[in-house]
């Protein structure tokens, strides 16, 4: 009875679960990099590619744009960076290991993938609920000064 969605009702429910802004930030930081001149949530990211895969080189943020204890998805890079303690930075793929979903935000020390509730740990990608088995794949990031980057 409930097995006949039809391919109009999968669409549409695969298609929710993809929506979102440019970027998510999460964390204890209260200043989102206005005052220094820093892109905004939902702007254009320097360095972005137009095919939404990460850049090499590529600005992705200052430093100051990422929480201590919290982190910030870039949607368009498929990635999402971290800084776990301060002046510690990483990086994972924004795609949950599960079925490929992207992660949306960061809920306190988790990166949170809507799809199934999958959550990562901040520090080091590793699951810490499922039903994902696999951490999320590192990606390597250069911090040069005030900015970070794709390596």
């Amino acid at each position: 009875m409930f097995a006949s969605v039809g391919a109009g009702g999968l669409a549409l429910a695969i298609t929710a679960c993809s929506g979102g802004s440019d970027t998510t930030t999460a964390g204890t930081a209260t200043d989102s990099g206005a005052a220094s001149g820093a892109p905004q949530p939902g702007t254009s990211q320097p360095g972005a590619s137009q095919s939404g895969a990460p850049q090499a080189g590529g600005a992705l943020a200052k430093t100051a744009d990422i929480p201590v204890g919290g982190g910030t998805v870039f949607k368009d890079q498929k990635v999402v960076v971290t800084q776990p303690a301060a002046g510690e930075f990483k990086a994972f793929s924004a795609l949950c290991t599960h079925k490929g979903c992207p992660v949306t935000h960061i809920e306190g020390d988790a990166i949170v993938c809507p799809c199934h509730n999958s959550r990562f740990a901040i520090a080091d990608g590793s699951v810490t609920a499922g039903p994902a088995e696999k951490p999320l794949p590192a990606q390597e990031i250069k911090v040069e000064g005030d900015q970070i980057m794709l390596a």
